[in-house]
């Protein structure tokens, strides 16, 4: 006799209601079904934890590095003065170290240049006496964007089940550092700059967060400090330069280029205009990840300030020019005060080539966060 009826004979409840035992039997089956449910998503979450740790720890690497760059960057600028004047200190003439401590005063009083002057180093109570690392382009963090347009296609070639989400985080970091001054005794300085741009789908906890798209941009400028007019504007310096931007990604997501690139930097009172030239390095077509470039970024844009008090008001422009078929991008961009190193940051950016992911993907993407203040 089985055992299961030899517990029906013995169970009271059983003899005493006609179907209880079928009852019973549904009630475990379905204590069994819920803690099948409840054990699922206990499962799925253990498979995804090492990607979703990756992603945390992507996301701290990379937002570690911005922390630590600009603490360097911090820190040479508590220690300036004591430098500075230890260095007018070992000026053994006189009069030049006298015009040494003269600039740094004047410095130090509040007495600063312009924004380009800042940036560059152009003027004489601008310069310093040791390297150290700068600010090159803006350094931000947008904790929240939207972008209408995401680029889902790119993504899916190399996973047809990716998905992204419209809302995302973005973040820059660039810098530089003085390699050579005063080239031959000329008014011309050898940088070294790093640019690093990232798009991190935090919001999407489904595929553990994952970094979208960072791209890596290192470039090699040599600096002409210039002083000439035209058209009202005067013309504070001119680079030319070896530039390299790729997004270290394997294909086929992988996108990279070579260009030379020639800038000149312009400013009247408190505005500041950036005309930027390249010419891409050209590339074999089994070589070429991302073919015609040129006919979505064109070669070239513009950049324009205009400071009103701790406010800054910023716009890109880019074209390709061509009447056919005829793209382009604009990026317009505010900075209010919050802190004395730290602005509010409201950037917006439509068209063309915001990543190199998106080099030939029309985005429109709106975003708020804060930047580092590297013009007051």
């Amino acid at each position: 006799m089985r055992k299961g009826r030899a517990d029906k004979k013995t169970n009271p409840v059983l003899q005493i209601l006609p179907g209880a035992e079928n009852f019973l039997i549904l009630r475990r089956r379905r204590a069994l079904a819920l803690r099948t449910r409840l054990k699922a998503p206990l499962s799925i979450n253990a498979e995804r934890a090492p990607g979703l740790r990756r992603g945390v720890v992507e996301a701290l690497i990379g937002l570690g590095l911005v922390l630590v760059l600009v603490g360097m960057a911090s820190a040479g600028e508590l220690s300036e003065t004591s430098q500075d004047m230890g260095e007018c200190a070992t000026i053994e003439d006189d009069d030049a170290r006298l015009k040494c401590y003269d600039n740094l005063a004047r410095r130090k009083s509040g007495e600063k240049g312009s924004y380009f002057s800042q940036l560059w180093e152009l003027d004489e109570e601008a310069r310093r006496r040791k390297y150290a690392i700068k600010i090159h382009r803006s350094n931000y963090v947008l904790p929240f964007t939207y972008n209408e347009s995401p680029n889902v296609d790119a993504v899916r070639e190399a996973d047809p089940d990716e998905d992204l989400k419209k809302a995302e985080v973005a973040f820059q970091l660039s810098l530089k550092i003085k390699l050579w001054q005063d080239i031959f005794k000329q008014k011309m300085d050898l940088w070294f700059c790093y640019t690093q741009r990232s798009f991190w789908q935090l919001y999407n906890f489904e595929d553990s967060s994952p970094f979208r798209e960072t791209d890596y941009e290192p470039e090699l400028l040599l600096n002409f400090r210039t002083n000439y007019r035209i058209l009202g504007l005067k013309g504070r310096f001119i680079n030319l330069g070896f530039n390299h931007q790729s997004n270290g990604q394997s294909e086929p997501l992988s996108r990279s280029w070579n260009r030379v690139v020639l800038n000149f930097g312009f400013e009247r009172d408190q505005f500041s205009f950036l005309l930027k030239m390249r010419y891409r390095i050209p590339e074999s077509a089994g070589d070429d990840d991302n073919p015609k470039i040129e006919r979505y970024l064109g070669y070239g844009e513009i950049w324009a300030y205009y400071f009103l008090g701790k406010h800054r008001l910023g716009m890109m422009l880019r074209d390709n020019l061509s009447f056919h078929a005829n793209r382009g991008a604009l990026q317009a961009e505010w900075s209010f005060p919050l802190l004395k190193w730290v602005s509010g940051y409201v950037q917006y950016f439509v068209g063309y080539g915001e990543s190199l992911l998106d080099y030939n993907h029309s985005v429109n993407r709106i975003g708020i966060g804060f930047i580092l203040v590297d013009w007051n």
